[in-house]
């Protein structure tokens, strides 16, 4: 079976995160054909352009790690109705300079997690627009706004509830199936 690289890009830096437990679920869902690693953001500095010319080595691997990535996965929470900076910053390393953008072309899915009833809506909506702009091709359905309830995941990644279980599931091979088409052109 052909395997697909998926670099994980998880929007927020904290280890109890709970899109961090929701990356490692879709992790343990995703169908065979996919090969999931994180690609960290935690070491990046900020962002400015006075470094294009000098990239710090943080930068310089995940920049590299986009760009051997088939695919990626966004996994984000929802900051004051938008992305965490962090995330941000992240994608603005990876986009620059400008006209040497890692993200270009490259198939991705964005999802989250939160308490809030009507998930990371909002967040994603801002994400979308960022990587519209940077000519990122996405999966546009199904969508994965989770409403996150304490004990939802274990902590090796399982799902305790079969329901949401079977969406992430259905959501991941359908992401599969996304990727191995932009592949084949």
């Amino acid at each position: 079976m052909a395997q697909h690289k998926v670099g994980i890009i998880i929007g927020s830096i904290a280890s109890a995160s709970i899109n961090r437990q929701l990356a490692k679920a879709l992790v343990k869902l995703a169908p065979a054909e996919l090969a999931m690693t994180e690609i960290p953001i935690k070491d990046l500095p900020f962002y400015s352009y006075d470094m294009d010319a000098n990239f710090p080595p943080a930068a310089t691997a995940f920049k590299q790690a986009i760009a051997d990535a088939d695919a990626l996965l966004f996994v984000t929470p929802e900051y004051n109705r938008s992305i965490p900076g962090v995330l941000k910053n992240a994608i603005d390393w990876g986009s620059r300079p400008y006209g040497k953008s890692a993200f270009a072309r490259k198939p991705a899915g964005v999802v989250g997690a939160s308490v809030g009833a009507i998930g990371t809506a909002l967040g994603q909506a801002h994400l979308r627009g960022v990587l519209n702009y940077l000519d990122v091709p996405q999966l546009l359905q199904p969508e994965v706004y989770l409403q996150f309830k304490k004990g939802l995941f274990t902590e090796d990644g399982a799902c305790t509830d079969a329901g949401t279980e079977e969406f992430l599931r259905k959501y991941m091979s359908a992401f599969a199936d996304f990727v191995a088409a932009h592949k084949a052109g």
